[in-house]
C-alpha cells in the first residue's frame, strides 16, 4: 500500500521525534560507562602489584573522565593516598606529621590524619612513562594549541608503532599549523622504524632539517642500525643538515648574549663617556652612581610591592634624579676645585666611590638585595627548539638602544647639548662665546650621572643589588669610552656592542677570565695604532 505525501512527511517527523528521545539516555549511558571505568581504575590502585596499577591507569586515561588528568598528575606527582581506614584513594599533602587529604572524586576536603593511618601510592619508573604518554593523549585534545603542541613534543622520545594511528586521527582535525608540523614528525619518526625501506626514505624527506631533539635522536639510532646503504646516505644528509642548522643557530644565540652585554655595557659606559669627553674627569665613582640606580629600583619596589610593573617604570626617572643629584653634588664639592689635574681627581673620585660603597652597606647592610622582573619581562622567546631568547635581555637591549637614541637627540637637537659639544670640542672658544662653562660641567656631569642611574635599572634585573655592583662594570666601562672614541656617542654604541659579542664568542674557547684578558690585551695594541680610538674628537682643541 503507497502512503500520500502528507503521510509520509509524518512517518519521518515521528521518526526523528523517536531517534531524538534516545539520545539523553544514549548520552546517560555513556556518562555512566566513563564512571564505571573510572571508578574501577581508582580501585585498581589500592593494589600493590605494578601490574595491576598499570591497567588501572589505562582504564584511568581511557575512560575519558574530566577528573582522570588531575589523578594521573597527582599519582605523578607523589600526592595520591590510600586511607588506611577504609581503603579509598584520596589527594594529600603533608603538614608536619599529618596529611591533609581530599576527595578525588568529589573534590570535598575530608580534613586531615596522622601519616602512618594513610600510605603513598608507589610508582616505578615504568609507570611514570606510561603516566606521561597518557597525559600526554589526554593534552592532544585541549583546545589550546600551546598545550597540544607541549604534548606532541613530549609525546616524541617515547613514541610506538601503535601511536601512529592516534597520531594520524589527530592530524586530520589539526588547525594550527605548528600543532600539524610537530605531529606530521612525529608520524614520520615512526615511519624510521619501518621494515619498509620505502617508507623510511619517505620519513626521512620530511625530517630533513628538523630541529627538534627527539628527531635528532631517532637519526642517531637510525645511523648505527640501518644496513640499508641509500637509507643510511639519506639519514647522514639529513643529520648533517640539522647539524649545520644547529651550528648555526648557536652563533645566533651567541651574538645576542654578546648584544646584550654590549647593551649593558652601553649603559653603563654612555654616561662615563659625556662627563669624561667634556671636562676631562676620570669619575672612579662611575660605578657607584650605577649602584645608587639599582638601589632605587629596590627601594620603589619596597614601597610598591604589589606593583611590580609599575614600580620598575617610576624607577627609571627615580634612579635618573637621585644618581643626577649626586653626581652634581660630587662635581659642586669636589671636582670643580680639580679640573686640570687629572691625578688629584682620580684619588678624589675613588675616595668618593668607597665613601658611598660603606653609606649602602650602613643603609641596606652588605648582604645583596634581589629585585623582582615583572611578569611581562619574565620568560623566553623560543623561535625554534634550539634557540630561545629571554624576554629580559631582549627588553635591555631595546631599553639600552632607547636610552642612547634620547641621549643622541638632547645632544643634536637641544640648546644644552649644543652647549655641550661646544665646551667638549673648544672650551676657550666656548667661554669667549658667551657659555657657561661652569654651569655646563655641572649640567653635563649630572647627566653622565643620571644615564649611570638608569643603567642601574637595567642591570637590577640581571644581578643581585649588592655595595659592589658598580665595581664590576667601571674598568669595562672605561675600555668602552676609549676603544669608541673619548667623548663620541656612536663609538661608545659601537665599542660596548661590539667587545660584548667579541667577550661572548671568546669565552667558550678561553674561559670567563682569558676573554676579558684578550680583549684588555687587544684594546692596548688598538689604542698604540690608534690613540683617539675608533671615532675621535672633532674640533680645533680635540687633539
Amino acid at each position: 500500500m503507497c502512503l500520500s505525501p502528507k503521510s509520509t512527511r509524518c512517518y519521518r517527523i515521528l521518526l526523528i521525534l523517536t531517534l531524538l528521545s534516545f539520545l539523553p539516555f544514549a548520552a546517560l549511558c555513556h556518562a555512566e560507562g566513563s564512571e564505571v571505568q573510572f571508578q574501577e581504575g581508582i580501585n585498581l590502585l589500592t593494589q600493590k602489584d605494578f601490574t595491576k596499577k598499570e591497567a588501572a591507569i589505562e582504564k584511568i586515561a581511557e575512560s575519558g573522565d574530566k577528573r582522570a588528568e588531575a589523578v594521573l598528575r597527582a599519582l605523578l606527582e607523589g600526592t595520591l593516598f590510600r586511607v588506611k581506614k577504609d581503603n579509598s584513594i584520596v589527594y594529600g599533602s603533608k603538614e608536619g606529621s599529618k596529611i591533609t587529604i581530599t576527595s578525588i572524586l568529589t573534590g570535598e576536603e575530608l580534613g586531615s590524619v596522622k601519616k602512618r593511618k594513610a600510605k603513598k601510592i608507589t610508582i616505578n619508573n615504568a609507570l611514570r612513562t606510561q603516566i606521561k604518554n597518557e597525559l600526554a593523549k589526554i593534552e592532544l585534545s585541549n583546545p589550546d594549541a600551546k598545550v597540544r603542541l607541549d604534548a606532541v613534543n613530549k609525546l616524541m622520545p617515547t613514541l610506538t608503532i601503535e601511536s601512529s594511528d592516534l597520531l594520524a586521527n589527530l592530524l586530520k582535525k589539526e588547525t594550527n599549523s605548528e600543532v600539524s608540523d610537530a605531529l606530521k614528525a612525529s608520524i614520520a619518526i615512526i615511519g624510521l622504524r619501518s621494515p619498509e625501506k620505502e617508507k623510511r626514505l619517505l620519513s626521512l624527506t620530511e625530517l630533513k632539517g628538523n630541529l627538534n631533539p627527539a628527531v635528532r635522536n631517532e637519526l642517531n639510532r637510525l645511523i648505527n642500525e640501518e644496513q640499508d646503504k641509500a637509507v643510511l646516505h639519506k639519514a647522514k644528509s639529513a643529520l648533517s643538515t640539522i647539524e649545520s642548522k644547529i651550528a648555526f643557530f648557536g652563533l645566533v644565540e651567541k651574538g645576542f648574549f654578546g648584544l646584550s652585554l654590549g647593551s649593558v655595557l652601553v649603559l653603563a659606559a654612555i654616561g662615563l663617556a659625556i662627563t669624561f669627553g667634556v671636562i676631562g674627569v676620570i669619575n672612579m665613582a662611575h660605578g657607584e652612581l650605577i649602584m645608587l640606580g639599582a638601589y632605587t629600583t629596590y627601594v620603589i619596589q619596597q614601597l610598591l610591592p604589589d606593583s611590580i610593573g609599575l614600580a620598575l617604570f617610576l624607577s627609571i626617572p627615580a634612579a635618573f634624579l637621585v644618581s643626577g643629584l649626586a653626581g652634581i653634588v660630587i662635581e659642586r664639592s669636589v671636582i670643580r676645585f680639580l679640573y686640570g689635574r687629572p691625578l688629584e681627581t682620580l684619588l678624589a673620585t675613588f675616595g668618593i666611590s668607597l665613601i658611598l660603597q660603606q653609606a649602602v652597606r650602613s643603609i641596606f647592610s652588605p648582604l645583596n638585595r634581589s629585585v623582582s622582573t615583572p611578569a611581562w619581562m619574565s620568560g623566553s622567546l623560543q623561535l625554534n627548539p634550539i634557540l630561545s631568547l629571554t624576554t629580559n635581555r631582549i627588553t635591555i637591549l631595546v631599553f639600552s638602544l632607547l636610552v642612547f637614541a634620547g641621549l643622541y637627540m638632547l645632544l643634536k637637537k637641544s640648546s644644552i647639548g649644543l652647549q655641550v659639544r661646544a665646551v667638549s670640542q673648544n672650551r676657550a672658544m666656548a667661554k669667549a662665546m658667551g657659555v657657561r662653562a661652569a654651569r655646563v660641567d655641572a649640567l653635563t656631569f649630572g647627566l653622565g650621572s643620571g644615564i649611570a642611574g638608569i643603567a642601574g635599572v637595567a642591570l637590577s634585573q640581571l644581578t643581585n643589588v649588592g655595595p659592589n655592583l658598580g665595581q664590576a662594570y667601571i674598568i669595562d666601562s672605561f675600555m668602552v669610552v676609549v676603544f669608541g672614541g673619548v667623548g663620541n656617542l656612536w663609538g661608545t654604541l659601537l665599542g660596548g656592542l661590539s667587545l660584548g659579542v667579541a667577550n661572548k664568542f671568546l669565552e667558550p674557547w678561553a674561559g670567563a677570565v682569558l676573554a676579558k684578558i684578550l680583549i684588555l690585551v687587544f684594546i692596548i695594541l688598538f689604542i698604540q695604532k690608534r690613540p683617539q680610538g675608533l671615532f675621535p674628537q672633532k674640533g680645533r682643541a680635540a687633539g
